[in-house]
């Protein structure tokens, strides 16, 4: 059985940092691609920024040059160090996984950034 828990985020000051961790528990050999989303009330989720088993990242526009998402395939977990938040940011963040074991989503974590 696998299991995906985020931790991370909560109350930030406009222009602070905060950092998310995504933690698969299981028997997990490899994941493929490892994505975080944001949702905010009434809209749909969109991709943040996402990390391939290569290292490949991409990022959404609104985050490039803020957020750097990471791997520990070692520990099969991943982070996203937010830099530079704003007000904007504030959203539930969701990791999703593709992995050897099927597709799995974090129970997601919730950024409030303050003014």
């Amino acid at each position: 059985q696998v299991e995906v828990v985020e931790s991370g985020g909560g109350l930030v000051q406009s222009g602070g940092s905060a950092r998310l961790s995504c933690a698969a528990s299981g028997t997990i050999a490899e994941i493929y691609l490892a994505t975080w989303y944001l949702q905010t009330p009434g809209k749909q989720r969109e991709m943040v920024a996402s990390i391939s088993i290569n290292g490949d990242t991409n990022y959404g526009d609104s985050v490039k040059g803020r957020f750097t998402i990471s791997t520990d395939h070692a520990k099969n977990t991943m982070y996203l160090q937010m830099n530079k938040l704003t007000p904007e940011d504030t959203a539930v963040y969701y990791c999703h996984l593709v992995t050897d074991r099927g597709n799995f989503w974090g129970q997601g974590a919730q950024v409030t950034v303050s003014s």
